[in-house]
């Protein structure tokens, strides 16, 4: 499949066959996802699946995690969670440390 990720306007939810064309992925592969808890999905009005623009990262990265380690999909959400909770500390380690140096009067 090809990816059209510029056809994709921020903030409006996907169908699910929009999202796996706009992702690339087997709708059958991007059910399994939905049902590991790995992309979230909600139903829309009608009972169909409605996934945020932003989940297209989201399982670009969990693709590209799942090609380069030898592990299953369970292991692979576990490793995702924890590469967030590293970005988030990182984040917080970079606003402390740029307020404190803005206390001392650094500009780092």
């Amino acid at each position: 499949m090809t990816t059209h990720p510029l056809l994709v306007r921020p903030g409006r939810p996907l169908s699910q066959a929009e999202f796996a064309r706009c992702s690339g992925v087997h709708p059958e592969h991007l059910h399994r996802l939905f049902a590991l808890g790995l992309l979230r999905a909600t139903p829309d009005t009608d009972g169909r699946l409605s996934v945020p623009a932003g989940e297209l990262a989201a399982v670009r990265r969990i693709e590209r995690l799942r090609s380069g380690l030898p592990v299953n999909y369970a292991a692979l959400g576990l490793i995702v969670e924890l590469l967030d909770r590293i970005g988030r500390l990182e984040t917080a380690l970079r606003t402390q440390r740029a307020a404190h140096d803005t206390t001392r009067g650094w500009i780092s």
